[in-house]
């Protein structure tokens, strides 16, 4: 008798632990919402491995014990990348809006200008991604911006020209080659450039070599830019109307050639600067035929700037 109360009493106790016991391991979670950091710091480790309550990709344990995280908010940083993005993903610092330390935010360099946010300068031109995006509105993918020749860090910091403008000075020689040639790339009037029609051409009277009064007003016009553009040359080309023999229009050709050289001579310009050639009768047909015998307009002198430099210009 005293068996069966011992084990009645026995059986009554193990049954009210079991159920204390039950009533303990199952308490309801708290809603995401409703969870503090004292709320998760009071969860064992396996409950923690087992709960993401920022819904970050990252588990709470992570967050806490591993990486530091805030295992509330998703992005810890408010950069605009998810904790896990930044750690399993990009490999930036998921505490630090800026892990390159480039003026632009990690979220802005993956989502908005795919620029390296673990590199500070994505295009290796000399300015920081921040610097081009915030500060010179360049391209941060691109180390030339405008094409020109010249990396965009130089541009700013070494030549002071515009990045984004291929021929900072418009003169028509972009800023590369007049780095290249030694002339500024700032100064529209650097270097000093004769076009190919911007010197003139003169006519003669027939059968005649001399400088007339209106030929030597042109020639003055030419002689001033070529003065003023010391590093050019001069080619005089000299023609003759069809009218005669063809030796005979090859002399005369030859001394209306002579006749432009000595010209610019005598007013400045040295003889080296300067070549001359008698080419005979005009090769096209006759442009202006009049009663007087001839062409006056196949009847000239061209000159001819040679340019020295490697490049022309673009305008």
């Amino acid at each position: 008798m005293i068996n069966k109360q011992l084990i009645l009493l026995l059986s009554s106790v193990f049954l009210g632990m079991a159920l204390l016991t039950g009533c303990a391991g199952t308490e309801e979670l708290r809603a995401p919402s409703d969870r503090d950091l004292a709320y998760l710091q009071s969860l064992d480790e396996e409950t923690l491995r087992s709960l993401d309550t920022d819904d970050d990709g990252l588990s709470d344990w992570a967050e806490m014990n591993e990486h530091n995280t805030n295992p509330l908010k998703a992005d810890s940083d408010d950069d605009g990348l998810t904790d896990a993005e930044e750690i399993n993903e990009y490999d930036t610092d998921p505490n630090n809006a800026d892990t390159d330390g480039d003026g632009l935010e990690d979220g802005e360099e993956v989502n908005s200008y795919e620029t390296n946010p673990l590199e500070a300068d994505s295009d290796g031109d000399g300015l920081t991604d921040g610097e081009e995006v915030n500060e010179y509105n360049t391209d941060p993918l691109n180390a030339d911006s405008d094409n020109d020749g010249i990396n965009d860090g130089d541009e700013v910091n070494k030549y002071s020209t515009d990045p984004n403008n291929a021929d900072s000075d418009g003169n028509g020689f972009t800023d590369g080659q007049e780095i290249e040639m030694g002339t500024n790339p700032n100064d529209s009037n650097d270097p000093p450039y004769i076009k190919k029609d911007d010197l003139r051409t003169i006519n003669f009277d027939f059968d005649k070599s001399n400088i007339d009064e209106t030929a030597a007003r042109i020639l003055n016009e030419n002689i001033k830019k070529l003065m003023n553009s010391p590093k050019f040359r001069i080619r005089i080309d000299a023609y003759t109307d069809h009218v005669g023999g063809d030796q005979y229009n090859l002399r005369l050709s030859k001394r209306r050639a002579e006749s432009v050289k000595q010209f610019y001579i005598e007013n400045g310009v040295s003889g080296n600067r300067i070549e001359s050639r008698g080419l005979g009768k005009a090769p096209q047909p006759c442009m202006d035929q009049t009663e007087e015998k001839g062409c006056r307009k196949n009847r000239r002198a061209e000159s001819h700037p040679l340019n020295p430099y490697q490049y022309e210009p673009n305008n």
